[in-house]
């Protein structure tokens, strides 16, 4: 088994229009398929659907390879594209993944008149529409925090911030989802 070469070389190869282009692709594909799986996999509850995201998602990081710029980590564009597939795939169906109830962004929904009217689905969809709001530094880290249940130092790491940042923009970033979702649920 060959090894696979660091995130710089990858992108240098990626870039390019010849043989190093697709042996970097590859490369990707076997560096970020089986946590992309996870990650989609959690929001589709379904084997076959999940596995079509996922190959959606890399032939969108092919078409699109010449578009990333490096101003993130590789792994953050790839998992922008995921996201964004999965969310189109989720509003297209009309199925969204049913959230845990004993989830803290969510908890406070007990609490509110209108719960017993209210379905997963909606308040998952309500979730999708509030991380929208979100500044991109924020969207991003909330989603490796909540999602992905990185740890800051993980987080750092892929998008090169600090710890104390990240937890600061994490901490305003839960603030922003509890109030939309509680002016959503309250309305």
């Amino acid at each position: 088994m060959t090894q696979i070469p660091d995130e710089n070389t990858i992108i240098s190869y990626f870039h390019r229009d010849d043989d190093f282009a697709y042996k970097a692709f590859t490369w990707i594909v076997d560096l970020h398929s089986k946590r992309l799986y996870t990650t989609i996999r959690r929001w589709i509850n379904n084997h076959e659907i999940t596995n079509d995201i996922l190959q959606e998602v890399f032939i969108k990081v092919w078409n699109n390879r010449k578009q990333f710029q490096g101003s993130s980590a590789l792994f953050s564009w790839i998992y922008r594209i995921a996201y964004n597939e999965t969310i189109h795939f989720l509003k297209k169906e009309n199925k969204h993944k049913s959230l845990d109830i004993t989830d803290p962004i969510v908890a406070f929904s007990h609490q509110s008149e209108h719960y017993g009217k209210i379905t997963s689905e909606e308040i998952s969809q309500f979730l999708f529409e509030a991380i929208e709001t979100l500044p991109e530094k924020q969207r991003m880290v909330f989603e490796y925090k909540y999602f992905e249940d990185l740890k800051y130092e993980e987080i750092a790491k892929l998008t090169g911030g600090s710890v104390g940042g990240l937890k600061a923009n994490y901490f305003h970033a839960v603030g922003k989802v509890e109030e939309f979702l509680k002016n959503k649920l309250n309305h």
